[in-house]
């Protein structure tokens, strides 16, 4: 079992690690499958879980709401993050000429509505908004978040991908904190450790969520000179820690951070999940660290 941390005192936790499911449309499983792949993470300690509106083409809430109409009382051991903003061009919205943002109140009430009827809930644990938008209206998006927390549809709000200046932004029109900013981190791409967003996060004491930990795969498997040099990095340190796969050694490698993020775990394995839960037990020193920051960027630090 893993250990909660606590995003909002006496509120809001998560658990340590976070269940991704944007990948799945592409799992091939049945609703019963679904449903047994949920309590399977549950028994491990992941009781959180993450979704968008978009993911599968507006498709993976629903799969996963399938499974959650197959026990209802299985809502209560989890926490359901979900986001809303992009607007796909999909056979489902044939007039979008182009891939766009939205956080009109307008738009922000109606996803919601539709994230809930999808996932088969009645409320929303935490409401990110996916992507930063440049026409957003930072008032228009405090009072749609006003308005869903007094009908009892969301409980928190958070963002995703922003800047710390659109963070304090959005902040500035909001009573209740902002519990969170999913952002990118791996080792093949880790500019928020440098632009300030995780320093801004860490001042706050606002814990980020991290997505893509495992870049998508090319860790595993890209041939660029970077791609291989942080494998072959991975592989030395995997040996030296002991580690079962190059991937626990990641995990490690993210929660190593002081801003304390929240890995996602996207793989619909059990086994592959398994592990990144046992990658709560390295403990990378600084020097292991910095190697692979030195893989990453080809040089050593200045």
């Amino acid at each position: 079992m893993i250990k909660k941390v606590e995003l909002v005192p006496q509120d809001l936790q998560f658990s340590e690690l976070v269940q991704g499911y944007w990948r799945l449309g592409d799992w091939g499983m049945s609703a019963q499958e679904r449903l047994s792949f949920l309590k399977q993470h549950i028994e491990l300690g992941i009781t959180t879980v993450d979704h968008a509106d978009i993911y599968g083409g507006y498709s993976c809430e629903q799969l996963f709401g399938e499974a959650i109409a197959l026990e209802p009382s299985i809502r209560d051991q989890i926490e359901i993050v979900t986001k809303c903003d992009i607007n796909l061009c999909t056979d489902s919205f044939p007039d979008r000429k182009i891939n766009h943002y939205d956080t009109s109140k307008e738009h922000i009430l109606g996803s919601v509505n539709n994230s809930l009827s999808r996932l088969n809930i009645e409320n929303i644990d935490v409401l990110l908004i996916h992507r930063p938008d440049a026409l957003m209206d930072a008032d228009e998006v405090a009072d749609a978040f006003a308005e869903l927390k007094q009908q009892g549809k969301v409980n928190h709000f958070g963002v995703s991908n922003f800047s710390p200046a659109q963070f304090d932004l959005l902040q500035s029109r909001l009573d209740a904190p902002l519990v969170t900013n999913q952002v990118e981190i791996n080792p093949l791409n880790f500019d928020v450790v440098h632009d300030g967003t995780l320093d801004h996060l860490q001042m706050k004491r606002t814990k980020p969520m991290a997505w893509s930990c495992l870049a998508g795969g090319d860790i595993f498997s890209g041939q660029s000179e970077q791609q291989i040099r942080v494998r072959d990095e991975l592989e030395l340190i995997r040996q030296e820690v002991g580690a079962a796969s190059i991937d626990q050694v990641i995990y490690a490698w993210v929660k190593r951070l002081p801003s304390n993020p929240i890995p996602i775990v996207g793989s619909g394995k059990i086994e592959r999940v398994q592990a990144a839960v046992e990658s709560l037990n390295i403990k990378l020193t600084r020097e292991q660290w910095f190697r692979v920051w030195a893989a990453s960027k080809g040089h050593g630090v200045p």
